[in-house]
This record gives C-alpha cells, sequence and structure tokens, in this order.
C-alpha cells in the first residue's frame, strides 16, 4: 500500500454515504461544482480515448512517436504539430471524438438540476448532449491562441452552438466550463505543450480564467467526480480554477489507484477524500436526487 495514503483520512463506508448525501442536497440547492473527469463519462464505455494516456496510445497509432512522446498525450500532440502541422493534431483529436460520448445517468441527472455551473476537462461532448434538452444555458470553452491572431483564451456557445459574448453568458443559467476544449460546437483543442506555455504562464494570476467562472465559483465548494490528478498539469488547471472558492472540497477516488502526486495534491489542496468506486458513488447520488 502507498505509504502516504494513511495520511488522509479516508472515510468510512458510513461516512461515505453520508457524505455523498450531503453532497446530493448541495447539487440540488446549487452550492457545489461538479468538476469531471474523463472518468465519468467512461463508464458509458465510448469508443474515444478517455485519459490522456490512451489518447497518447491513439496518437501513437496514427504518427510514429519519439520515446519522450509516448504515453504523454502533450508531448505527443507536440510532436505532431511541430513534425507535421496544426491542422494534422485538429484532424486527429477530431477523428479521436468522432464517435459521440452517450451521457451517463448522472449527466443526465446534473442536466436537471440547472446548477450555475458544471466544469468538464476531457474533448467529448457528453454533458453538452445531456444539457441538450435546454435552450437556458451555454459553453465557456478553452481555445489554443496558436495562429488564431487574437488576444483571447477562450470563447462563448450558446446551447445550440453558435458562438456568444460574455454578455449573453452573464444571462445563462448553467455555464458549461470547458477548460481544455472539446470537439463540440467548434473543434477547439488545448492539447500541445505550446497550446499549454502561455495558459500557464498566466493562469497564476487568473487571466485565462473566465470571470463569469470566477464569479460562479465563489463561496462554492467543487467535488471532482472520475478526475485523475496524476498530471502536473491537471494539478495545476484544478488548483487555479477552484481557487478563491469555499474552503471544502470534495473528491471522489479509489484509494489503490493514487500516484504519490496525487496524495500530496489532495493533502495539500485540504480535499476531502471519498473512498468508494465511481459506479457506486453515482448510484448513492442518484438515490439521494
Amino acid at each position: 500500500m502507498n505509504a502516504l495514503i494513511p495520511q488522509i483520512d479516508f472515510m468510512k463506508h458510513v461516512d461515505v454515504e453520508a457524505s455523498l448525501a450531503d453532497i446530493a442536497a448541495r447539487l440540488r440547492a446549487g452550492t457545489i461544482v461538479p468538476y469531471l473527469g474523463p472518468g465519468l463519462a467512461e463508464l458509458s464505455k465510448p469508443d474515444a480515448p478517455m485519459n490522456p494516456e490512451a489518447l497518447a496510445a491513439f496518437f501513437g497509432t496514427k504518427v510514429a512517436l519519439p520515446r519522450r512522446a509516448k504515453g504523454n498525450a502533450w508531448a505527443a500532440a507536440q510532436h505532431i504539430e511541430s513534425m507535421k502541422h496544426r491542422s494534422t493534431v485538429t484532424a486527429l483529436m477530431t477523428e479521436a471524438f468522432a464517435a459521440p460520448v452517450a451521457p451517463t445517468p448522472l449527466h443526465h441527472y446534473l442536466a436537471s438540476l440547472r446548477l450555475p455551473m458544471i466544469v468538464d476537462t476531457w474533448y467529448d461532448g457528453a454533458m453538452r448532449s445531456a444539457l441538450g434538452q435546454r435552450n437556458d444555458w451555454g459553453e465557456i470553452q478553452g481555445i489554443t491562441r496558436a495562429g488564431i491572431g487574437e488576444d483571447r483564451w477562450y470563447r462563448f456557445y450558446d446551447a445550440a452552438g453558435a458562438e456568444a459574448d460574455r454578455v449573453a453568458a452573464g444571462t445563462w443559467a448553467t455555464i458549461l466550463y470547458k477548460p481544455h476544449g472539446s470537439v463540440v460546437p467548434a473543434k477547439n483543442f488545448l492539447i500541445s505543450d505550446a497550446d499549454y506555455v502561455e495558459v500557464l504562464t498566466e493562469i497564476d494570476i487568473q487571466t485565462p480564467i473566465p470571470d463569469a467562472v470566477k464569479d460562479r465559483r465563489t463561496e462554492r465548494s467543487f467535488v471532482f467526480i472520475g478526475c485523475r490528478f496524476n498530471d502536473q498539469l491537471l494539478r495545476t488547471y484544478a488548483r487555479q480554477i477552484t481557487k478563491r472558492s469555499a474552503a471544502m472540497h470534495y473528491v471522489i477516488i479509489q484509494p489503490e489507484t493514487l500516484s504519490k502526486n496525487e496524495i500530496r495534491f489532495f493533502i495539500g489542496q485540504g480535499l476531502t477524500p471519498i473512498a468508494i468506486p465511481l459506479d457506486r458513488a453515482i448510484e448513492i447520488l442518484l438515490a439521494a436526487a
């Protein structure tokens, strides 16, 4: 067992159920923000690569990668961009996520709640699809600044997929925030190392974080669902997106899969770990609805 695991107060079964019931109540009240990782949509067994390692493997089936890029999606995309063209990266990302990812029951439930904000950190369109029965929401996506000739970090899209603006975003009942972009509606992808250079330079002072996201995180907690933090980039984004929000946050985890860096991140961020398989956690959340 990982030597760091005892440093976290992993919850016992009764505490897990009570905590998930509390999270369900706070979701209904709109005081907690779901922060979704690819592990949630992966439960629908899609054809798309649903973690960075799988995405790197997909790139490796299309292009011969150097050793340093194998297993690393960001480095693999950078190699392809450098050796070929940015359009090749976009085309491969579009191919990887061409098959629609079916929303899970939790996606549909979250869509029904009219939450002020949902953060979704993977490139699929499952959460957008679940929200599709409504017209009072919109999406903010991180965008690559490579070659666009604009001083912009993100774009706004309404429920129909048409580009909108920050004024419209202020009126949306629910904001879906996709910090790394998405295949829908406009194929925006932050994926290569170069994409992240400027973002990571500025993210500590919050410039790449939309004002609407900053407003809606204030005094709210976050619950991390289907997320892994075994990469520094993913930890940095989570830290900066949740900055200046409420003090109490939760993360659903399976202790035996965690890396030392993930455990240190949980401790450093003061996250409350809920040790339970994700599918079981979802059952409890939905039963408490």
